[in-house]
């Protein structure tokens, strides 16, 4: 049973609880979002898996998920990538924020996320339990897709990617 670690507006620990009911109570909880580029300023989008319990199919950042008790932004960062994009890489915490996004299926994403960056430029080796694809977009491209075609990206990638463009494209 996965477990987020619950926590206040100052990202303060104050509890854990299973993912799924914390989902359920739109409950804040600590995430943080991968955002890979090779050394042409591209961006690693990821399909995420037709399995996935919300926003199947959609776009998003490289990787994302929630830490566990008592692990770095950073160190859940590379456990993710390895899990979801087969490789690791050096990570930078770049910024956070608290977001809240309604599902169709009944769930809230509320979390206080960390934007967390870092730079590959090899193909990655996809767990087909997390993603269904990969491809590399030059942010620009990604803007103007988001602007045209919102409903094919998830909701917190739409919301990072509009919030923090700033820091995510240096």
């Amino acid at each position: 049973m996965e477990q987020v670690i619950l926590v206040n507006e100052q990202d303060e620990q104050i509890g854990v609880m299973e993912k799924i009911e914390a989902h359920e109570k739109a409950l804040l909880h600590r995430a943080f979002s991968v955002f890979i580029f090779n050394d042409a300023g591209e961006l690693m989008l990821q399909q995420r898996a037709a399995n996935k319990y919300h926003s199947p199919l959609l776009w998003t950042n490289t990787c994302c998920s929630h830490q566990k008790v008592g692990e770095s932004n950073i160190e859940a960062g590379k456990r993710r990538l390895q899990e979801e994009m087969g490789f690791t890489t050096d990570l930078k915490d770049v910024c956070s924020f608290i977001y809240k996004a309604p599902f169709d299926n009944g769930l809230t994403e509320h979390e206080f996320d960390h934007v967390l960056t870092g730079i590959y430029n090899q193909q990655p080796n996809l767990n087909p339990d997390e993603a269904e694809a990969y491809k590399w977009v030059k942010l620009e491209d990604v803007k103007n897709d988001i602007e045209k075609n919102p409903d094919v990206y998830t909701a917190w990638f739409v919301i990072i990617f509009e919030k923090f463009y700033d820091f995510i494209s240096q």
